[in-house]
């Protein structure tokens, strides 16, 4: 099962994106966890997903992700909510975003 965690700064209003990316993945038949931590506590989760998206409001911390899986020697796909997707609560945007990261 894939894990997907959500960062942002402090978890309120990602976690309504969740609900909706969870529906989408239910819709298709996908099988996978997605949550949503604030950037503290996220940062010592990296090693247990498959892939990390940020919430726009926390964009400035991709660099502080990406160096702490460096250092723990953990390679996994992270980037951006697009701004209007996360705005916008599209979840089976994010969801297929998210997906498309973990294959390439």
């Amino acid at each position: 099962m894939k894990k997907i965690m959500l960062v942002c700064s402090a978890g309120m209003s990602t976690s309504l994106l969740v609900t909706k990316m969870e529906q989408a993945a239910e819709k298709v038949g996908d099988e996978v966890e997605i949550f949503a931590l604030p950037m503290s506590d996220g940062i010592n989760r990296l090693s247990t997903v498959d892939c990390v998206l940020l919430g726009p409001q926390v964009r400035f911390q991709k660099n502080t992700i990406e160096k702490a899986m460096e250092a723990a020697g953990v390679s996994k796909p992270c980037d951006v909510i697009d701004m209007k997707d996360y705005g916008m609560m599209n979840g089976e945007k994010v969801y297929n975003y998210a997906k498309k990261l973990m294959d390439e």
